[in-house]
């Protein structure tokens, strides 16, 4: 594994795709959180009480998370063993999955009804991309920040700042990682920003940027040299 500090750009670039990706689904699907799915059980508490739709997405989207991740893992085991590294592979395969939800967005959009089977397809197909960014992250850039919830990184920040004011004795919060947690955090807010924005602006239209930020992911990855190779 290198370190995260060898290529910086490519965990920014996850960050950005995974607060557009977030935005942009739960303003066109009804409150559908596609990265941050735990969030789903309090649009879902939402829904009931509301009587709003979109509530049998938000159910399916948890599981289907759940499945796509453990289907990712299965799949860079089943690589590794065929000596592929299985990094590259799987961000082939969400640049696919963005694709396609874009499309379908673009196509069946905008979505009045959460509970439409065109709204649900679309919804999973953005919630199976993130999982797979998700899980890619988690494995191959541990030590990046997480791109997708930014609670635990916020939470971390705030205690590395209430360490530098007053610092604990024999412990100081080191800067390089206060810097790049808060760029972290930065970058992913920008991402739900452009993507409000362009939702308002050109509505599910706006989905044809993820596809692209993720390409761009690819080809970070892709021009890395085998020194910083995961």
């Amino acid at each position: 594994m290198a370190p995260a500090s060898s290529r910086p750009v490519l965990p920014l670039l996850l960050s950005f795709n995974a607060g557009f990706v977030d935005t942009a689904g739960f303003l066109a699907l009804q409150g559908l959180f596609t990265a941050h799915v735990t969030g789903n059980f309090v649009t879902l508490g939402a829904s009931l009480v509301l009587g709003t739709s979109g509530a049998l997405a938000k159910l399916l989207a948890l599981p289907v998370f759940c499945a796509v991740v453990i289907a990712a893992r299965w799949l860079g085991t089943l690589l590794s063993h065929r000596s592929m590294h299985p990094f590259v592979p799987l961000l082939v395969l969400k640049v696919l999955l963005l694709t396609s939800g874009s499309l379908l967005a673009i196509h069946f959009g905008p979505f009045h009804d959460g509970d439409a089977w065109q709204a649900i397809v679309t919804g999973m197909v953005l919630v199976a991309a993130m999982a797979i960014q998700n899980a890619v992250h988690r494995v191959h850039l541990a030590s990046s920040p997480p791109s997708t919830l930014m609670t635990g990184t916020t939470t971390q920040i705030m205690l590395d700042v209430a360490d530098r004011i007053y610092p604990r004795q024999g412990a100081e919060a080191p800067p390089a990682r206060l810097i790049q947690m808060s760029i972290n955090v930065v970058v992913f807010a920008a991402g739900c920003g452009v993507a409000a924005l362009l939702y308002a602006r050109f509505g599910v239209r706006c989905f044809v940027v993820p596809p692209v930020v993720a390409v761009l992911a690819l080809i970070v990855r892709l021009l890395e040299t085998p020194k910083t190779v995961a």
